[in-house]
């Protein structure tokens, strides 16, 4: 292991929070299909994470974003100390805490998942990213899968014998997945030979695992054109026997690392498949045409993943900025700024020191509210499968809502945490002497793949929102409306939670203003707001979120005697509530006011205008 310094910082009482007194885990946990588990096993295997995070794999963040990857006779070398680091992940368990028992997995539930998946990336974006690519491999093979694949493939990716990627994007199609040219063409015994490139492929070779199962997009020869004539095929980077060992060399190519601006211990990979002639597949399941519909299950769990990276980011920059703001002195107080003999105090008595701080607390404990919000309506959409359809549509639904929102916001805002936390730290924040600077180059990248967030606004504005007759966005709507009813009047928050009805009603008027521009000719006007209706919903969410934390918090301090250590942790739930309420809030209107004024002046404005160089 690596003797450098841990970085990273996480706030276990949070997520114990969030997980127990906000959303209720206790409720479900030691029943069907969580019988394993109990509130101790939680929290054990959440301190073990803990431990794990800053033992192992936080040492390893600098260091290998410094070393990077690099390329040798086609083989990937990864920064030294990630084999160990490897290891000792997947000996743990951690990766595969909610992976069924019958595939070597614990079988916990999906709030247990997000909150070591939070502690893991935050630790260590780049190496996390290498097992969690083969874990998404190994959920959509268990889903998707036929016997035989799921024999062959699932227990060697699911203990990190073997490592997984997703292989969409091509040169000359980027995001439109539809203008892939990489071909697949059926060969006697069933199988289907390969050839084409893909590009950016996160974890897309490594020296950890003695074979990397890729996932790859292509068209059957003879088959439709666009998506609807992709299908979904198993390609390893080494060909596997009948009876699981791994066999000869499959015609699969690292042409190249990017070179990239952050998560350099990750290898972005351009892969060419079938060079030589010899690189073969088997198709997913065995159905043809269907690898769109079969990759969007593994892209849905890859975008909540990404909103889960973005959070793990946010959450050890806003801890690492507090740390520093604590211990840094400069500069008097403003109580004494015409006294040039003042002591020097510690930054964090500096007013816009303390806006900067408080704005980062409020985003990151709202977005891992909304995380555990979303993974509570996974669980309880299984628990309900089969035996009370109306509370299983009602808990799906919102998964297939939340997910773009989670996904997005807290990716975009994750970049903006970093960046204020940088600006905490000064000029110190700008060099490598500090975490934050990687943290933010790390970051960038949330904000683009798995779809764009712009993909992620389209995708809400044109399918989440009027899914099952827009009966998703109306049961959403219809439980802010709820909160705001029952705590329109409290003593403390009834302004904020007012506020947050003002903002709920902007939500509204949007949504029929997007339908409007959708079903009057007017749909080029859609993709110009459709970034600022996701913000909007973000903020409104993250509002509600925290307005109930502050709720439940007022409640606990009521039964506290003024001494007790969590006095401190409730009264900053009470803060950061009506910070975000105050501060952030009210952009939901602004933002609508724009929506419904439809301008279009990006339309407008001739190509030649935007600049004449």
């Amino acid at each position: 292991m690596s003797n450098a310094a841990n970085r990273y910082r996480a706030d276990l009482r949070d997520v114990r929070f969030v997980l127990f007194e906000q959303f209720k885990l206790g409720e479900y946990l030691g029943q069907a299909p969580f019988e394993a588990w109990g509130q101790d096993e939680v929290l054990a295997t959440l301190k073990e994470c803990h431990r794990i995070a800053t033992e192992v794999t936080g040492p390893l963040n600098s260091s290998g974003d410094r070393e990077g990857c690099r390329l040798e006779n086609g083989q990937v070398y990864v920064p030294k100390g990630y084999k160990d680091a490897w290891t000792a992940v997947h000996e743990s368990g951690l990766k595969v805490v909610s992976v069924e028992p019958e595939y070597g997995g614990q079988g916990a539930p999906e709030g247990v998942h997000v909150m070591v998946e939070e502690m893991l990336t935050g630790s260590n974006t780049a190496f996390n990213m290498y097992p969690s690519l083969a874990y998404g491999v190994g959920e959509l093979l268990e889903r998707c899968g036929t016997p035989e694949q799921k024999k062959k493939y699932l227990e060697k990716i699911f203990t990190g014998v073997w490592g997984g990627t997703m292989c969409l994007t091509e040169p000359q199609a980027g995001s439109d997945v539809g203008s892939a040219r990489t071909s697949a063409k059926k060969n006697a015994d069933g199988t289907y030979s390969i050839q084409g490139t893909k590009i950016f492929i996160s974890a897309g070779d490594s020296d950890m695992v003695d074979n990397v199962v890729h996932l790859v997009l292509a068209r059957v020869q003879g088959a439709a054109p666009g998506t609807k004539g992709l299908s979904l095929f198993i390609v390893p980077k080494f060909r596997v026997n009948a009876d699981g060992s791994r066999g000869e060399k499959n015609d699969v190519g690292v042409g190249s690392i990017e070179h990239k601006m952050g998560i350099n211990g990750s290898a972005t990979c351009v892969l060419n498949f079938g060079e030589n002639g010899g690189c073969v597949g088997e198709l997913v399941g065995g159905v043809e045409n269907s690898g769109m519909s079969q990759m969007f299950l593994m892209m849905n769990g890859a975008r909540i993943a990404v909103g889960i990276q973005g959070l793990g980011l946010a959450s050890t920059a806003y801890l690492n900025a507090l740390d520093y703001a604590r211990e840094r002195k400069q500069g008097s107080s403003i109580k004494n700024w015409k006294d040039p003999t003042a002591p020097r105090v510690a930054i964090l008595e500096h007013g816009d020191i303390r806006r900067m701080l408080l704005e980062m607390k409020s985003k990151v404990e709202g977005i891992r509210a909304l995380a555990v919000k979303l993974a509570s309506h996974v669980d309880r959409a299984r628990i309900f499968a089969g035996k009370d359809d109306e509370k299983h549509a009602y808990h799906q639904g919102q998964v297939e809502l939340l997910t773009p929102i989670l996904k997005s916001y807290s990716s975009d805002q994750a970049f903006k945490v970093c960046e204020l936390a940088i600006q905490t730290y000064g000029g110190a924040g700008y060099i490598k002497d500090y975490p934050v600077e990687q943290y933010a180059r790390d970051a960038k990248i949330f904000s683009i793949y798995e779809g764009t967030n712009h993909i992620q606004a389209m995708d809400l504005v044109g399918r989440k929102l009027g899914q099952h007759g827009g009966a998703h966005t109306q049961q959403f709507l219809g439980d802010v409306a709820a909160f705001v009813e029952q705590h329109q009047n409290h003593a403390r928050y009834g302004a904020e939670v007012k506020a947050l009805g003002a903002a709920q009603e902007a939500v509204v008027n949007v949504v029929m203003k997007l339908m409007e521009y959708s079903q009057t000719g007017q749909l080029p006007k859609v993709p110009l707001v459709a970034n600022r209706f996701l913000e909007m919903m973000g903020e409104l969410t993250v509002s509600w979120l925290l307005l109930d934390q502050a709720m439940i918090a007022e409640a606990a301090l009521e039964k506290l005697p003024a001494e007790h250590p969590d006095r401190a942790f409730y009264l900053g739930k009470r803060y950061g509530a009506l910070f975000f309420a105050r501060n952030v809030l009210p952009g939901v209107a602004a933002k609508a006011s724009v929506v419904v004024a439809g301008d279009e002046t990006p339309y407008e404005i001739p190509d030649g205008a935007f600049a004449t160089v």
